[in-house]
């Protein structure tokens, strides 16, 4: 019955899974080319007036601009190597609300979506117990999540192959595919960590849109807090309490020796633990609970 019911859940998922999935995998494919802009056409137009990565840098990231830098990846990124330009797209803003609004999205009406449409009782009148319909959820995060990693590298690979950076001979230009991979790791693990906290208010909720809006401004209040404490060193020490601290990919890609450093594989502990411990709130929650009766 587990398995009827992952498949029937899969086939409810499958438009969104494959829009998140070609906007991701358009949004890399996009920033390919903004990539191969940036690192060739502007710094050349540059050159002629002695303006060098540095001036550069400092007349982009000035004032206002500093929120930008912060955004992308921080002062260490070198504008005129196209790994670094490349590696900002697993970091922007915008790929970032796609991965939450998916996890949120599908996560926020697991459960409380089935109660709101009085689906509920006719899904558990079926010989299926509750523990297994959050087992059916994390299976489908575990299948579809994978998917939505591989569509970004997908993206990164066939822009990186169309604007040439496959064939470069140039240091600065040439592109490690490889070494996007492993970040997919910190990918799935922040839809995993967002996944996790949506069960949770899910399995606690009975009306999806407020389980939504709820999730929704938690959120986007770790992501303010994580921006806004890399800019204001007061709000700093509340970092480490968003998930969004924890996702940082570009390290991954830039350094060769990741590997090595244990800080790296203590986000990917912290990511996954706060995924677990979701959804084993949303087990104990939905278990104990006693289910209202439809309106």
């Amino acid at each position: 019955m587990t398995r009827t019911l992952i498949l029937k859940l899969l086939r409810d998922y499958r438009v969104g899974l494959i829009v998140v999935a070609l906007l991701l995998f358009l949004f890399q494919l996009l920033w390919s080319v903004v990539a191969r802009r940036v690192s060739t056409e502007i710094m050349e137009a540059f050159a002629p007036f002695g303006i060098g990565l540095p001036q550069l840098r400092q007349i982009v990231f000035q004032g206002p601009g500093k929120i930008i830098q912060s955004l992308l990846g921080g002062e260490m990124l070198r504008l005129d190597h196209a790994m670094d330009v490349l590696s900002m797209a697993y970091v922007h803003p915008l790929t970032q609300v796609i991965i939450c609004v998916w996890a949120i999205g599908r996560a926020s009406g697991a459960i409380a979506g089935e109660i709101d449409r009085g689906t509920m009782e006719l899904l558990l009148a079926q010989p299926i117990r509750r523990s297994q319909l959050v087992l059916a959820h994390l299976t489908v995060d575990c299948l579809t999540i994978p998917v939505i990693c591989l569509s970004m590298w997908a993206g990164t690979c066939v822009g990186a192959e169309l604007v040439g950076f496959t064939r470069a001979t140039e240091a600065r230009l040439q592109v490690e595919l490889v070494r996007f991979g492993p970040a997919l790791v910190n990918v799935a693990l922040l839809a995993f960590a967002v996944s996790g906290i949506s069960m949770a208010v899910s399995a606690a909720g009975r009306y999806r849109g407020r389980v939504l809006g709820l999730t929704v401004l938690v959120a986007l209040l770790m992501f303010l807090v994580n921006v806004i404490g890399q800019l204001w060193t007061p709000m700093e020490w509340l970092r480490p309490f968003t998930v969004f601290y924890y996702y940082q990919p570009q390290p991954m890609i830039l350094d060769p020796d990741w590997a090595e450093q244990w800080i790296v594989w203590g986000r990917f502990a912290v990511l996954a633990a706060v995924g677990s411990v979701g959804y084993l709130t949303a087990l104990w929650t939905f278990c104990e609970r006693d289910l209202p009766a439809p309106l």
